[in-house]
């Protein structure tokens, strides 16, 4: 049974998803209780979250526009903010998780595609020398043919043979795309009727 690689990335990132809600609670309670927390950071947050909010559902439901939209107590805007801190920190933690994991299936999926690509160049440079080497060894061949025949025509002949004349080109084609053997049997038989006919008179021998 194959087991596949242990996930430590998606582990890690599960492991901090789930640390950023302990962590953005820590931050609520402490932006409740500094000072510069409480004014810099929660309240103004909480009073446009308010001011955005009464304008949506004032718009929504078709009431007109308020001349002022009444502000939040100081201790509704405290733990207003405090939560939207919280829900920012949750957010930004997801985003950032989001980002990277988006990143590395990325980075993963280029590295695979790039080891295919380099692959489909090995097999075309492999199937190019192939050929290469296939058309070398036909020109070789065909070199052989033609050195045979050339041989052959300089060594005395059979007198059956003496008439059968072929291109050297043509013997070479058919030699290469469809190579027979050798039948010997063909060439037995018009020696025995040349002795037979020529040499030895036909029916003086019997």
């Amino acid at each position: 049974m194959v087991v596949g690689p242990f996930p430590v990335a998606k582990l890690g990132f599960l492991l901090l998803r789930t640390l950023s809600k302990p962590i953005a609670n820590t931050c609520k309670e402490r932006a409740k209780q500094s000072p510069i927390f409480r004014k810099y950071i929660c309240l103004p947050p909480a009073y446009f979250y308010n001011w955005c909010e009464v304008k949506t559902k004032m718009w929504i439901l078709n009431l007109g526009q308020p001349v002022q939209v009444p502000p939040l107590n100081e201790a509704m805007a405290i733990e207003l903010g405090a939560n939207l801190l919280g829900e920012g920190i949750l957010f930004t933690v997801a985003a950032a998780v989001l980002i990277i994991e988006y990143a590395r299936q990325s980075a993963k999926q280029a590295a695979k595609d790039k080891e295919q690509e380099e692959e489909m160049n090995r097999l075309h440079t492999t199937i190019r020398d192939l050929n290469f080497q296939m058309e070398s060894q036909q020109a070789q061949i065909k070199g052989l043919f033609r050195h045979v025949y050339e041989l052959d025509s300089k060594v005395v002949k059979l007198p059956w043979t003496l008439g059968q004349k072929q291109n050297i080109d043509e013997i070479i084609e058919k030699k290469i795309e469809k190579p027979d053997k050798i039948d010997n049997s063909d060439v037995i038989t018009e020696a025995i009727t040349y002795l037979f006919s020529d040499i030895l008179g036909g029916d003086n021998f019997t």
